[in-house]
């Protein structure tokens, strides 16, 4: 699997080098004709390197590939290094050393120079081997997935309640003159080409609809080879050879006043012109006409979506384990098997909802009923069994980008599957490879420093552990990383650290640094800020920490910042400078009173949790203003007053919140308006728990339209539902617990508030479980 490697990281840099940042980078430093020579050699390698006929050894390519990456993120840093400067008005010396503009466009030339000759080099010993192109036509390389409409729908599960949302988005009335266009969003491998099918190929919809097409997008979006999938689509027609001109005219024909229905499978445009630019040719079909968009990207939604988009959630367990049993087996074949039976609903939930991973897996085990086998697949040593290259890599790398970056909990599965394809890439502190190690995992309660690789200069990803906490660690993790400055993710959770190494600014390229639970740290050097690469921070649990780093702002990269803190107060013009932040969690922060009130500068900011700050008495005002804020999680703050003198409300749009969780905040009495008012059309997950003075809630409770799931629990004091809550009608999942007094008025049939709840489908009651559709 190298190649594939090759592949993929080549595919990286070329997209890097065609970027509009570093379009501008090239230009800026001179060195735009170098930089195109690398991107022409580097696509050659690439469009060949999965040739199967090249069988010589790919460490050279590899090695070469990573080599340009770093020369180009060099320039990416220098950029980010000067955007720091014309913030501070500070001359380079007096910030960064070693950032002379002459001395290093000097330096850098010749780095160019020779990845170009080594480029060549390789490209020249590719031709010797008569190597064939792999490549779609017009020289434009796409993702391999192709989709099409047939699905075999008894091979379906689980999806009834979603192909009916979609089903009643096809067939109901929608006013507004464009053609609507509902977007479906979820990870990949969720199952949302499926449900597409589903819907595409319902009777109901077949008879409703004159014109069905169906377009499995490419990743570029070229609009050309979109009009020609769509004729082919509608009338079998080639049209390969046509211009724009002659293929719209054809387009129209097709169109021209007819009710369609159109499915654009895997959608990764976040380009609104180009979009814009496809809808207007598509103007021409009858009233009625409708687009379904699958995408992974809520961008991708937003631009193409004109309504809500749906939200594919993953399968249930019990519908994920139906499946898996039904690939697996033959009809009744189960209730010979209990061993297999047993083991296999633990792979299922190591499958995590995801229906992809399910059916493969399903379908690898069912030719074999040796336990050993499926033993192996359990234990997540999946390489070991034979199974088809692009079977399940490309449905779980995105949950690997999520789960990974995000939280360092990865999935078994995927790590498994990244260590099979990585190979001497990856190493544990009981495995090293003569290679060059990339990634590695070492445990420094079990293994002596002495055993550490020796070749750490190509190291990308370093994790290290310390159950029993040594003492010496700050010298191994300095030494480390005089070793390994091309590190791009540094793990040191739980190492019972002290104190970070001083020589921690020599990692230019560290985009992920994670020192979770390391509680005898007090404070960072300064110099940790002159990381404009990094990403993601995470401190959580260093009790000890009696300040931020005092020049924060400038981690003018940062996307990601977990906190615990001991300050009271946190400083102005600190973390809100870092407009690049999407995730913002405090926790545990036992004395913090107040969070900074310029926190309407945080304009990237989707997920705001607080946690366990019981000193905390209020929140800013900025945060109703927050553009893009989707999730806001507020746990066991016990001094929170989220009551606020309300100024602005009328203020009813320009809100984002998606998700709301408010736990363990007792003096609140009623729902915060101030927060959700701005939210009403987007709100679609609410919920409360742990608040024993909530007694009511509020009217325009009513108004929250888009609301799918509503959970209660442990609001003693509630003692009924507002007036309204019928005209919820997007309301999926409604969950009552512990609270005594709301539970008789929600018995079903007889209850004072059952009428305003009898149309959620799903509906749970303490020990009065019931579902409403049951009839």
């Amino acid at each position: 699997m190298a190649e594939s490697f090759v592949f993929e990281i080549a595919a990286k840099v070329l997209k890097k080098l065609g970027s509009a940042t570093y379009e501008r980078i090239s230009l800026a430093w001179g060195v735009r004709g170098e930089f195109e020579k690398l991107k022409l050699t580097l696509a050659a390698i690439r469009v060949v390197v999965l040739d199967a006929k090249q069988q010589q050894a790919r460490k050279h390519e590899i090695n070469a590939c990573y080599d340009v990456e770093d020369l180009i993120d060099e320039f990416e840093i220098q950029a980010l290094r000067r955007q720091v400067l014309e913030r501070t008005g500070k001359k380079v010396r007096h910030f960064f050393s070693g950032s002379n503009p002459l001395a290093f466009r000097f330096r850098m030339g010749y780095k160019i120079k020779k990845a170009n000759e080594m480029l060549n080099e390789i490209a020249t010993s590719m031709a010797k081997f008569h190597l064939t192109e792999k490549h779609e036509p017009n020289d434009v390389i796409h993702r391999e997935r192709e989709t099409y409409s047939f699905v075999n729908t008894s091979s379906v599960i689980g999806r009834d309640e979603a192909k009916q949302h979609l089903v009643n988005f096809l067939m109901n009335p929608i006013d507004g003159e464009d053609i609507p266009v509902l977007p479906t969003v979820g990870i990949g491998g969720i199952g949302k080409t499926t449900l597409a099918q589903l819907v595409f190929n319902e009777e109901s919809v077949k008879s409703h609809f004159e014109l069905r097409i169906w377009v499995c997008v490419t990743e570029d979006f070229d609009i050309k080879q979109l009009m020609i999938k769509i004729i082919k689509s509608a009338t079998r027609m080639n049209c390969k050879d046509m211009n724009k001109e002659e293929l719209h005219k054809v387009l129209q024909d097709c169109l021209n006043g007819k009710r369609f229905f159109m499915v654009l499978d895997d959608v990764w445009n976040e380009d609104k012109k180009k979009w814009s630019e496809l809808k207007d040719l598509l103007c021409g079909g009858a009233q009625g006409s409708r687009i379904i968009v699958t995408t992974r990207g809520r961008k991708v939604a937003t631009i193409t979506g004109i309504i809500p988009p749906y939200d594919l959630e993953h399968l249930s367990y019990d519908n994920c384990l139906s499946l898996f049993l039904k690939l697996a087996f033959k009809e009744g074949e189960e209730k010979q098997h209990d061993n297999l039976v047993r083991i296999g609903e633990g792979i299922v939930q190591k499958c995590k909802g995801v229906a992809l991973a399910v059916k493969t897996l399903g379908s690898l085990l069912c030719s074999t009923r040796i336990q050993h086998d499926w033993e192996l697949v359990r234990d997540s040593e999946l390489w070991k069994l034979k199974q088809e290259e692009n079977d399940i890599l490309p449905a779980l790398k995105l949950i690997e980008d999520e789960i990974f970056f995000s939280t360092f909990k990865m999935h078994d599965l995927v790590h498994d599957l990244a260590l099979s394809v990585a190979q001497n890439e990856v190493n544990s502190w009981n495995h090293y490879s003569t290679g060059n190690v990339r990634h590695l995992w070492f445990d420094l309660s079990k293994q002596d420093a002495s055993q550490l690789p020796n070749n750490l200069g190509c190291l990308q990803s370093l994790f290290l552990s310390d159950e029993e906490g040594k003492a010496d660690n700050e010298s191994l993790i300095a030494e480390v990383i005089s070793r390994s400055k091309h590190l791009r993710v540094l793990d040191l959770g739980n190492c019972s650290l002290e104190q970070l190494p001083n020589n921690i600014h020599y990692l230019k390229q560290l985009r992920w640094l994670n020192l979770d639970n390391n509680g005898n740290i007090k404070g960072f050097p300064n110099s940790i800020c002159n990381l404009q690469s990094l990403q993601t921070l995470h401190l959580v649990e260093c009790r000890g920490i009696e300040e931020l780093p005092k020049d924060i702002r400038y981690l003018i990269s940062l996307r990601e910042l977990s906190v615990t803190t001991k300050q009271t107060r946190l400083q102005e013009n600190g973390i809100s400078c870092l407009t690049c932040l999407r995730r913002l969690i405090f926790s545990e922060c036992e004395n913090l009173e107040k969070l900074f009130e310029d926190i309407q500068n945080l304009t990237a900011l989707r997920e705001l949790t607080i946690v366990e700050c019981n000193n905390l008495v209020s929140l800013p005002q900025g945060l109703k203003y927050l553009p893009t804020l989707e999730s806001l999680s507020i746990v066991k703050c016990e001094k929170l007053d989220l009551t606020m003198e309300e100024l602005e409300l009328e203020r009813e749009e320009g809100g984002s919140l998606r998700n709301l969780w408010i736990e363990g905040v007792p003096k609140l009495e009623s729902l915060p308006q101030w927060i959700l008012l701005g939210s009403i059309k987007t709100l679609q997950q609410l919920d409360i728990c742990n608040l024993k003075n909530l007694s009511t809630l509020p009217t325009w409770f009513q108004h929250l339209t888009s609301l799918k799931v509503f959970k209660f629990q442990n609001c003693p004091r509630l003692s009924s539902l507002p007036e309204g809550m019928q005209h919820l009608t997007a309301l999926k999942r409604l969950e009552i617990r512990g609270c005594p007094k709301l539970n008789k008025r929600c018995i079903k049939e007889t209850g004072e508030d059952w009428p305003k709840i009898a149309h959620v489908p799903d509906f749970y009651c303490d020990d009065l479980e019931t579902t409403t559709n049951e009839e």
